[in-house]
């Protein structure tokens, strides 16, 4: 299971009800943000999660409504007693984004990992998720993600005793181990069947309509996209400074096949996303305007 929740809807500038663009998953004990706007710690306060178990930052590019709510958070955490080491994930240039603003949170007992991206997509294996980084088209260099928890398949009892492996053997090949016993090699492929559907989950913001969104969303359990506007009048006003409505957002998720859309960060001037979503379900059906602290449960699907 995957818990999801976002955290804050909000493009640019937080408003009284609507935190800056933020998400946070939690998966086997271990938490992942994408974005950390201004607002960020309150809302993971409003929810009733907490920060130390936060292991992953992923930033999908470094204007300042998705990445200013760092420093404050990585205090937190440091006041919270953390000592194992936090990764932070996003576009070449981390690092010295980074390091400038701890300026104002210079002393923390725990040690930071960087990984910077530099190619059109990227793929990484972290704390149970396999996260893949997608280049979309923004007017500075901007990342997607899609997270994914795969599934193995099911034990094969009768194999294993086809096989005559030994019982006390079961458990760690059952756990992708390879085992050696007797001069005898046993390996996982001997005892398990084909791997499950697993859980995915994609999320994109600022960004004009892009292959790549369709592409990594592909029958994505959930995708969180922007919706910066949902006046039709203001499709030019999007094209000009590189963001999506939400006719063109609930387009990709009927192309990509998603199961679920959620909107998400919306232009401040929009005060009622719900009053479009007539028209944006006569695309994709299954969307719904992201709200602060929208939440849900992915599950593995029943055998």
């Amino acid at each position: 299971m995957l818990d999801v929740c976002l955290l804050g809807c909000g493009g640019m500038m937080p408003l009284p009800r609507r935190w800056l663009t933020s998400l946070m998953t939690r998966y086997n004990g271990s938490s992942l943000l994408i974005d950390c706007g201004e607002g960020t710690q309150i809302a993971i306060k409003e929810k009733g999660w907490v920060f130390k178990p936060i292991d992953v930052i992923c930033f999908t590019h470094y204007h300042g409504d998705h990445i200013s709510g760092l420093p404050g958070l990585l205090l937190t955490m440091g006041n919270a007693d953390r000592t194992e080491p936090l990764t932070l994930i996003g576009p070449r240039g981390l690092e010295r984004v980074v390091s400038a603003l701890r300026v104002i949170a210079p002393e923390l007992p725990f040690p930071i990992r960087y990984i910077e991206l530099r190619e059109p997509a990227e793929t990484i294996d972290i704390c149970g998720y396999h996260i893949t980084a997608f280049r979309v088209n923004h007017n500075v260099i901007c990342y997607g993600y899609t997270l994914e928890i795969h599934r193995s398949g099911k034990f094969q009892v009768e194999r294993a005793k086809e096989q005559g492996i030994p019982l006390k053997l079961w458990s760690r090949l059952q756990k992708g181990e390879t085992v050696e016993q007797d001069g005898v090699l046993y390996r996982p492929e001997m005892v398990m069947g084909p791997p499950r559907k697993g859980i995915k989950l994609t999320y994109c913001t600022d960004t004009r309509p892009h292959p790549a969104i369709v592409e990594y969303a592909r029958e994505a359990d959930l995708l969180i996209c922007e919706g910066m506007y949902g006046e039709a009048e203001k499709a030019a006003k999007a094209k000009e400074y590189k963001h999506m409505t939400f006719q063109e957002a609930a387009r990709m998720a009927k192309e990509a096949q998603a199961r679920e859309l959620w909107l998400t960060h919306y232009s401040p001037s929009l005060i009622h996303p719900e009053e479009y979503m007539e028209e944006v379900r006569r695309v994709f059906p299954n969307a719904c305007a992201g709200h602060d602290r929208k939440s849900c449960e992915l599950q593995f699907e029943e055998d």
